[in-house]
């Protein structure tokens, strides 16, 4: 009696395992997330600010910078340029000490952030502090 042939996929029947293993994946993940835990409190910073008390004010306004372009800058609606800044300042503020006034820079959205840096830079060099930035929203 001739013997018989078996197909080879009837001897070597192998099963496909398609379960995933998430051991490997559990593992990544609790080391990121004690990395990202102990990593949070270095990148917080503390930003200190003076905020002046609640319902005190102190009745004069401040003086506004505008800056529309290179070289086109205003105190108010009177043009100055960069060289008689601090000179025309000084005689807009009107005061004693001039240097502790409030000065409210604000630049047109098409000025270029080196434009509007070279202002602020000189007013920290002729010994302004009081310095803030407006925005304006775009409607």
């Amino acid at each position: 009696m001739p013997a018989k042939i078996r197909s080879s996929s009837a001897v070597y029947k192998i099963e496909q395992n398609s379960d995933i293993n998430v051991t490997p994946f559990v593992d990544v993940m609790l080391v990121l997330l004690i990395i990202f835990m102990v990593s949070m409190p270095v990148a917080t910073r503390a930003i200190r600010l003076d905020m002046p008390p609640a319902g005190e004010t102190t009745g004069k306004k401040p003086i506004f910078i505008s800056i529309q372009g290179p070289g086109e800058i205003y105190i108010g609606a009177r043009k100055t340029s960069l060289l008689q800044l601090d000179s025309d300042l000084r005689s807009a503020l009107q005061s004693d000490h001039p240097l502790e006034e409030r000065i409210l820079v604000r630049g047109d959205a098409d000025v270029e952030y080196n434009d509007f840096m070279v202002v602020l830079n000189e007013l920290k060099a002729n010994g302004y502090s009081s310095i803030g930035l407006i925005n304006e929203d775009m409607d």
